[in-house]
């Protein structure tokens, strides 16, 4: 199985149309869907990727607004505190990021993202190969930012130090992309969609960057 795996796309989705061979299975989405935008701007975005793949999940980044995770749900899109089952394949989620300094729309505390983690786990954890979609890296993990600074969330960190999740698909900070192992478990940063994104073949265990430039 193909997973597209994308991130920070923040309204601007017309790379989509360099993807159009790639033929992914599943997309999933990282958060940021949109730059401060609501529900027009991400159906707008949504709409454009379901031109090369019809099943989508995501959550929200801490850019959107409250009002797409609700049209994530309409679209039976969200995965932001709930898991779901393809085959012997578990995905499950948290959007939003941890506090940041800036006051952005969609943020939750540390507290918070334990608690939609063990909620959303519990839904796939018998699931052969489990796939967690965050918005925030784990601490210290693909997440210094240009100032030199770890921005990720310490839920996340503590979560993959005591649960078996074989990828992590996050996002947030721009300039950390890249693929990286700890504790057993692949993580994902796909950067800035306007750079590209990662394609992974869960059958073959293979992971490929598609860069845009």
């Amino acid at each position: 199985m193909k997973v597209l795996c994308i991130a920070d796309i923040h309204g601007e989705a017309s790379n989509i149309k360099l993807l159009k061979n790639i033929n992914p299975e599943i997309i999933l989405i990282g958060g940021d869907i949109t730059n401060f935008g609501g529900i027009i701007q991400a159906s707008n975005v949504l709409n454009e990727f379901s031109n090369i793949c019809h099943k989508i999940f995501a959550v929200p980044g801490n850019c959107d607004y409250p009002e797409v995770l609700k049209l994530l749900e309409e679209k039976n899109m969200n995965l932001h505190g709930k898991g779901i089952k393809i085959g012997d394949t578990g995905i499950f989620g948290v959007g939003g990021s941890n506090p940041t300094p800036f006051g952005t729309p969609f943020e939750i505390n540390e507290n918070k993202i334990t608690e939609l983690l063990k909620e959303s786990y519990e839904q796939v954890k018998n699931s052969k190969v489990k796939i967690l979609l965050t918005h925030a890296p784990p601490f210290g993990i693909l997440d210094r930012t240009s100032s030199g600074l770890n921005a990720g969330s310490k839920a996340i960190r503590e979560f993959l130090e005591s649960y078996k999740v074989d990828y992590v698909i996050c996002g947030h900070i721009h300039e950390s992309f890249g693929v990286v192992e700890f504790n057993n478990t692949i993580i994902i940063n796909p950067g800035n969609f306007s750079l590209g994104c990662y394609l992974i073949d869960l059958t073959e265990k293979k992971i490929e960057r598609i860069n845009f430039i």
